[in-house]
């Protein structure tokens, strides 16, 4: 589709449609084209940026605050591809944000250390997970940078991960530090410099300091093409999804809460009374279509020799009876609920958003007497309203911001509790998807990436809340 004709439609759909997470719609009396009715309820419409950028509603604005192929403090070169992002309290009012970028190994790619690996030598081959043998070293990994929204500056930003690949999304946690995924399952190889086997999750201090992870994979989370990661604050559980089109929902119960590193027990979602149940409601596919608004019981299946050489994690845990989802991608705790996006779910292939309930018993033997509940929220079968929801995140008033990653315009939306949508931003730098949105939780400001060009931005407005 043509994008303008897509934008068009996209804010008349909001205009004329409340979606409901029940999957109703409900007709809204507003006059076509009226400027008071555009993007209803959300902040107005989106006006046009002379610069290209991003679209955002009257009284909004941003600011380019990091863009690939920047110098770093460290000397490094900021890499392309950003991707999910975190932010974090630092001090004297800053926000701290570490940032995934979703590069394998490919020598081509713009990586950290130049195009022709000049700079490779600013950092010692121990500090990486896989150097490649120098050669073919892993151009994923994360970058941290400290902002102050105050003066509108970026103080500093470095690698703070390195030798990783397709570090996609990730999570924060209650214990200040992030998890940054692999949205890979390459195996070592020593012909092609290929020194670690991939597909782990990997934990970044937040620090305001240049400083690099020590790059330990967390083998007990499993290994298999990980998305992003929440955590409960309340029990230390950590929840992943998987960016599969046969993907499961995994939760991890740490040995210690707040010590990943220590192992602990990995366990896949399933339907309760209802094994192998398919969620993805695709047509043609020989399951009873998953409703929407509706809650099931949940339980949770163990998981067995969890390191998956041959990929197949999914397959063992559907044949386990565990449920299984089209592409999980962006997670978010809220308010005690886990929302996380499959990117294409629906009959449509365009995209749902489930909100689990975790169980006041959560990951204890008393859970089966008061299970956990799954249910759809969103399913609009509508790109005009969501188009593949990818990262996503729970503002600080409640309302789920999504990313989208479909085809030509890509916009953020927001999704109040009872299902409504509004637009809050378009990339209008081309076809291109956004990513890594969040919340500064010292002054509300709103961070995302614009993957394609490589830039990273900071958007202020009258946000409500």
């Amino acid at each position: 589709m043509n994008s303008s004709r897509r934008r068009f439609l996209k804010q008349s759909a909001l205009i004329t449609l409340g979606f409901t997470g029940l999957g109703h719609f409900a007709q809204r009396m507003a006059a076509a084209g009226s400027a008071e009715a555009m993007n209803l309820p959300g902040y107005g419409p989106l006006l046009p940026d002379p610069k290209g950028i991003l679209d955002l509603p009257g009284g909004f604005t941003y600011r380019i605050i990091s863009k690939a192929g920047d110098i770093m403090t460290d000397g490094l070169l900021v890499p392309k591809t950003p991707d999910g992002m975190g932010a974090f309290a630092g001090t004297n009012g800053r926000t701290i944000l570490v940032r995934n970028h979703e590069n394998g190994a490919d020598p081509s790619a713009s990586g950290a250390f130049g195009k022709d690996y000049e700079r490779l030598s600013k950092i010692e081959p121990e500090a990486f997970y896989d150097y490649g043998n120098g050669r073919m070293p892993g151009l994923g990994g994360t970058t941290t940078l400290v902002y102050d929204s105050r003066s509108e500056r970026l103080v500093t930003q470095f690698l703070s991960l390195a030798g990783t690949y397709r570090n996609c999304a990730g999570g924060i946690t209650p214990w200040n530090t992030w998890i940054s995924c692999e949205e890979a399952v390459t195996l070592a190889d020593r012909d092609d410099n290929i020194e670690k086997d991939h597909g782990y999750n990997f934990e970044v201090p937040v620090t305001e300091k240049p400083h690099l992870a020590d790059p330990i994979p967390l083998t007990a989370m499993g290994r298999f093409n990980h998305e992003a990661v929440c955590v409960d604050p309340s029990t230390g559980i950590v929840y992943q999804t998987e960016d599969r089109p046969d993907g499961l929902i995994t939760r991890f119960i740490p040995n210690t809460p707040g010590r990943l590193i220590n192992g602990g027990r990995l366990q896949a979602l399933a339907i309760k009374g209802d094994p192998s149940r398919d969620t993805r409601n695709w047509e043609g596919l020989d399951a009873d279509p998953f409703p929407l608004g509706t809650p099931f019981d949940v339980e949770w299946i163990d998981l067995e020799e969890i390191d998956a050489p041959k990929d197949d994690l999914r397959y063992r845990g559907f044949d386990s009876g565990a449920a299984r989802f089209a592409r999980g991608e962006g997670m978010w705790f809220g308010k005690n609920e886990v929302y996380f996006a499959c990117t294409n779910g629906g009959a449509k292939l365009l995209g749902q958003i489930f909100r689990y309930r975790p169980s006041p018993r959560e990951g204890t033997d008393r859970e089966s007497n008061q299970p956990g509940t799954l249910e759809l929220f969103v399913e609009p079968n509508d790109g005009t309203i969501i188009e593949n929801a990818d990262n996503l995140t729970v503002s600080p008033w409640g309302d789920v911001v999504v990313c989208e990653d479909g085809g030509g315009d890509n916009f953020l939306v927001g999704i109040r509790p009872n299902g409504d949508c509004y637009q809050i931003a378009r990339n209008a730098t081309g076809d291109t998807e956004l990513a890594g949105v969040c919340f500064s939780p010292v002054d509300g400001t709103l961070f995302v990436n614009l993957q394609g060009p490589g830039l990273t931005l900071a958007i202020t407005g009258p946000w409500q809340g």
